[in-house]
């Protein structure tokens, strides 16, 4: 750190981190009107924002396997914030929404779009229902900036069109429901399929499609629709590939071969 700046804290870096996440790789720089927004709110430069959410793609996996090392010279504390909030999908999130909307001098409720109409007017039940329904809002929007808006296995670029898909289902895995690696960017039409257990991903990232899809006389929309991409890699994400060890549990337990 250079003489006389001010050293960052762990409720900044939390609000960096949050950032990190919602927006794609490509867009982490200075001109960046979210990343000016939050530089406005924590009185800091957008270029001094923007370098720290590079700090954090330093300690991104994902981007390490791709060959991308990112900012040199991040602090113990970026580390310690990063493996914090990667180890604790579901609280590290939360506790960071709710920050921001204390630095926006806002709530979660307004922030997120909840109607006050469906919600109890207070206490622990309204709570945990923001809580959920903020956590939800924050996973969609981490995998869909990691797969740049695109369905993972058409390419199909049109957000309302996508859905953020579990790979091990959201009420069976409690530890992972928030996790982005547990994510795909997908169309609610495939990601159908996917829950059903009519088409797969395998560890290596490539579409599998079940045999009951396969008859000997398959209409031309179940071979436009599915057939076609049969054996075909998926787009990978910029950050957050999909965990292998969740692919294998949905090949081995989920998939109809």
């Amino acid at each position: 750190m250079k003489h006389g700046q001010r050293p960052w804290t762990r409720e900044e870096l939390l609000l960096a981190i949050n950032l990190y996440c919602k927006l794609p790789f490509g867009k982490l720089h200075r001109n960046n009107p979210e990343v000016i927004r939050l530089a406005e709110l924590i009185g800091r430069t957008s270029n001094s924002v923007a370098y720290k959410l590079v700090n954090f793609a330093s300690l991104d996996p994902s981007l390490q396997e791709r060959g991308i090392k990112g900012a040199k010279n991040t602090s113990k504390l970026d580390r310690e914030v990063w493996e914090q909030f990667n180890y604790n999908w579901n609280e590290l999130p939360y506790e960071s929404e709710k920050l921001r909307a204390a630095v926006e001098h806002s709530t979660l409720e307004k922030m997120h779009q909840i109607e006050e109409a469906e919600l109890p007017e207070e206490g622990k039940v309204r709570e945990q229902i923001v809580k959920v329904r903020v956590n939800q809002s924050v996973f969609r929007r981490t995998v869909l900036a990691a797969y740049n808006s695109t369905c993972c296995i058409t390419g199909i670029q049109l957000p309302a069109l996508l859905v953020a898909g579990h790979i091990r289902p959201w009420g069976m895995d409690e530890k992972n429901r928030l996790n982005p690696r547990n994510g795909l960017a997908i169309n609610a039409l495939h990601d159908k399929a996917f829950e059903a257990g009519l088409l797969t991903i395998t560890p290596d990232y490539l579409v599998r499609i079940s045999s009951t899809l396969k008859a000997k006389e398959v209409a031309p929309a179940t071979e436009d629709y599915f057939l076609r991409y049969d054996n075909e890699k998926i787009i990978l994400p910029s950050r957050f590939l999909p965990d292998q060890s969740f692919l294998e549990y949905h090949n081995r337990e989920r998939f109809i071969p």
